[in-house]
């Protein structure tokens, strides 16, 4: 386990986020692009003490239509108060992906 990183889109990137800040395994990390935390006022009792530390990338395009970018920061700021470090990239693109946003999860792997 220690060698999986979780890595969603969208809802993807939400179930990604849920159960990486929740999994009593130790993980290699999460990213979560185009996507929002859940469930965030439960997050503080719900964490897993074993992924306290656990490596996060986040990535956004600032027109997203489907899940606003103000929503993706305001997840990583909400990651960030409660500890994590969170390396966050946006990107002028809608919902979907793009070539250096794909290029920067190669680099961050």
């Amino acid at each position: 386990p220690d060698r999986v990183v979780l890595a969603g889109s969208s809802q993807g990137g939400a179930v990604a986020l849920h159960a990486g800040l929740r999994s009593r395994e130790r993980l290699a990390g999460v990213v979560a692009l185009s996507t929002y935390l859940p469930f965030r006022s439960r997050l503080q009792a719900e964490v897993s003490q074993t992924n306290r530390d656990l490596p996060i990338l986040m990535c956004h395009g600032t027109a997203d239509p489907v899940v606003s970018v103000e929503l993706g920061q305001a997840s990583r700021d909400v990651l960030k108060e409660h500890g994590y470090e969170v390396e966050w990239h946006a990107y002028p693109m809608g919902h979907e992906v793009c070539l250096p946003e794909i290029q920067q999860v190669s680099r961050w792997l």
